[in-house]
């Protein structure tokens, strides 16, 4: 989860260098849109806008003659639709024709108006309601006001006539349907009534929808209850008197409250039985015998009260089965009247169907009849009334003010398209830019170590204060080249650069005067014989130099030069003879370089670029280590390659890059590598030291006069 925060962080992080980095250029854009737009809306031409409010119904022009009930929902595409209407041409000629407008206009031909007149046109609905506004668009107020009152009142003339028309045809053909619904009522009036009396039918309301055969089904439906009654009744006494057969007299005695059997004189006997029965136990568990005469006249009492219940058991059994067989026929007999009614209800139906149908098709066809009369009459009376489809609520006026150009509007779309118009610009420049942005591109493409990053508008030391923070780079770089020197012998550097103007001379001047200040022997060797620059920056002559020395037998301690900086030494050019290469790589020149390595810690070769003449070529190929230097955001990083394997095709050996003039304001990247600028301020009373005058030596020192003292900064 951290390291994607990082790596989104990083992102923006990078959108917004871009951003700073292309500022400018965005700035520029922006600027150049938003007076673009300001300028072309003053000149714009000042448009009045004069608008009216109309509220549009739609015409009810479908009359409802047989469907009562079924209305006619609103279009959806009803406002859509009158919109496209109002700027057809039927609409619109006669507005140019009555306010004369070809005329006005100077235009040869109405077609020509009609186009013009319609580009004036705008028009809007009002939101959740029936009102629309049109508005009409012209550089004469009075004008703009006049067409658009013309076009809303042409609009209603005509939605106005179109619904009469419709309202009239509607109308019309309302009546001819109503003529046929009479006349199809009266025939089947006449089918009914024939029906009617041919069967013999009684209806006491041919008008109406009741069936006169209701009374019998009534009563079929009557006995068919009574049938279903009964044969309820007989199949319960059934199953009764065949639970009591299946049953001894003791059961049933005991059992009659479970089968729902009413018997007075058993209800009344058994439980007198039963008393006698346990009275009867009770005597004997108490010691009597049978012959007691008080056992005995319980016994007696006990068999003469079971006799009685078992007569009455039988006339019981008697009983339900005369209750049956009687249940029985009168079902019989029921259901006999039950086939009867049903045979004289089907009758009575089959003979007054034809007539019934009749019938229903006669009512039915009246009340669509009464329906249409009544919708017809409604119709006729809504006719007489006043109809306005379109009608005109807000008259147009001349406005007082232009509506256009809208100078805001358009001056915020132009901040706004200017800002993204900038900004996609210099993101898309940015795409385009090859150049080394990063030390990542460096490293990641030569494959050699970023030796310093050095600041834009870097000074040149040997004219600054001690305490000057543009040296500390020069530190950093200094440190650099100690651990990167895999042979501490390996003494002699060129500092080469593929194009011109990339600092590598002054980056030269300032890591020499950082040696020298570091204790280091350092002599600093101006090769580029056809642009010298180094007697310039340590203020020395150039009349005689290196070429001089190459081409001559004069000694080395003629030709070099201490500067006014302690342990640094300075050999100019000289003149530039008429074969630069062929000096450069002579015997001489090997000779001369040894000589060099011998005398001083360290030997500095500017060079001219590499990628421009052969000179850095063969300086690379003789020196022991090869710096680059890259500017920041100029050359596209394919040259860089070019310039690696420019030194590698002489068999040089790159100690590493500079990255140098970098902006560290916009590049965030690099902040870190100059935070020591914090470190460093500017004393009071102090002032930016002179440079001393710049004086020839006699003798360099020897190998054994060199020391390497502290860092005096």
């Amino acid at each position: 989860m951290n390291e994607d925060s990082g790596e989104l962080k990083l992102h923006f992080l990078d959108y917004w260098r871009v951003l700073r980095v292309r500022m400018p250029l965005i700035i520029l854009v922006f600027l150049l849109v938003v007076i673009t737009a300001a300028v072309v809306t003053y000149f714009m031409p000042k448009q009045y806008q004069s608008m009216v409010t109309m509220q549009l119904r739609q015409n009810d022009t479908y009359l409802q003659v047989f469907a009562q009930g079924i209305g006619q929902g609103g279009d959806p595409r009803f406002l859509t639709t009158q919109f496209e209407i109002i700027q057809r041409k039927e609409m619109l000629y006669p507005v140019i024709d009555q306010l004369g407008l070809m005329q006005r206009w100077g235009l040869g031909s109405k077609e020509q108006a009609y186009f013009k007149i319609r580009k004036m046109i705008n028009m809007q609905e009002i939101r959740n309601t029936d009102l629309i506004q049109i508005g009409v668009l012209s550089t004469d107020a009075k004008e703009a006001a006049e067409i658009a009152n013309a076009i809303a009142e042409e609009y209603q003339r005509k939605r106005i006539a179109e619904q009469k028309e419709w309202v009239d045809r509607s109308l019309a053909q309302l009546q001819d349907e109503v003529n046929k619904q009479e006349l199809k009522v009266g025939e089947l009036k006449a089918v009914a009534a024939k029906l009617r009396i041919e069967n013999g039918i009684s209806d006491l309301n041919p008008e109406g929808m009741e069936d006169a055969t209701q009374l019998e089904g009534e009563i079929l439906r009557s006995v068919e209850q009574q049938v279903s009654t009964m044969r309820l009744g007989v199949a319960t006494l059934r199953a009764k008197q065949k639970l009591v057969d299946g049953l001894t007299d003791d059961q049933i005695m005991r059992s009659l409250v479970t089968l729902e059997i009413t018997d007075p004189t058993i209800q009344a006997v058994f439980p007198q039985f039963q008393e006698a029965s346990s009275e009867e136990a009770r005597l004997l568990s108490s010691g009597l015998g049978m012959n007691h005469p008080t056992v005995k006249s319980l016994a007696a009492k006990k068999e003469v009260m079971d006799q009685q219940l078992r007569n009455q058991i039988k006339v019981l059994r008697k009983t339900l089965a005369a209750n049956l067989e009687i249940a029985e026929e009168g079902l019989k007999s029921m259901e006999g009247s039950l086939g009867t009614a049903r045979t004289t209800q089907q009758d009575a139906k089959t003979l007054a169907s034809p007539y019934f149908e009749a019938k229903g098709d006669y009512v039915q066809a009246k009340r669509l009849l009464e329906a249409a009369e009544t919708k017809l009459s409604t119709e006729r009376m809504q006719r007489t009334m006043p109809q306005n489809p379109a009608m005109i609520w807000e008259m147009a006026e001349a406005s007082q003010f232009p509506s256009r150009p809208r100078v805001w509007l358009n001056i915020a779309l132009g901040v706004v398209v200017g800002l993204v118009f900038g900004v996609g610009l210099a993101f898309f420049i940015e795409y385009l830019d090859t150049s080394v942005k990063t030390m990542e591109d460096v490293e990641g493409f030569l494959q050699v170590p970023v030796l310093a990053v050095v600041p834009k508008n870097i000074s040149m030391l040997v004219n600054e204060p001690p305490d000057n923070p543009d040296a500390e780079a020069y530190r950093i770089m200094r440190t650099n080249i100690e651990f990167n020197r895999k042979n501490p012998d390996a003494n002699t550097i060129t500092i080469v650069s593929g194009g011109t103007g990339e600092g590598k001379s002054t980056t030269l001047a300032n890591i020499a005067f950082t040696f020298a200040k570091g204790g280091y022997s350092s002599l600093i060797v101006d090769a580029d014989l056809r642009r010298p620059s180094q007697h310039r920056i340590f203020e020395v002559g150039n009349e005689i130099g290196l070429t001089d020395y190459l081409t001559t037998d004069i000694d080395l301690e003629e030709v070099v030069m201490q500067t006014s900086v302690d342990n640094l030494y300075l050999l100019p050019s000289g003149h530039l003879p008429v074969d630069a290469v062929g000096i450069l790589n002579s015997q001489r020149m090997m000779e001369f370089i040894e000589e060099v390595k011998g005398r001083f810690d360290i030997v500095f070769f500017d060079s001219p670029p590499i990628l421009g003449v052969s000179d850095a070529s063969v300086l690379a190929s003789a020196i022991d280590l090869t710096i680059i230097v890259v500017q920041h955001r100029r050359f596209p990083r394919a040259m860089l390659q070019r310039v690696k394997q420019a030194v590698l095709n002489v068999g040089g050996n790159i100690l590493g890059v500079v990255l140098n003039n970098v902006d560290v304001r916009h590049d965030q990247h690099y902040e870190y590598y100059t935070s020591y600028y914090n470190y460093y301020y500017q004393k009071p009373g102090t002032e930016k030291g002179k440079s001393k005058p710049k004086k020839k030596v006699a003798a360099v020192a020897s190998g054994e006069e060199r020391s390497h003292g502290e860092d005096s900064y």
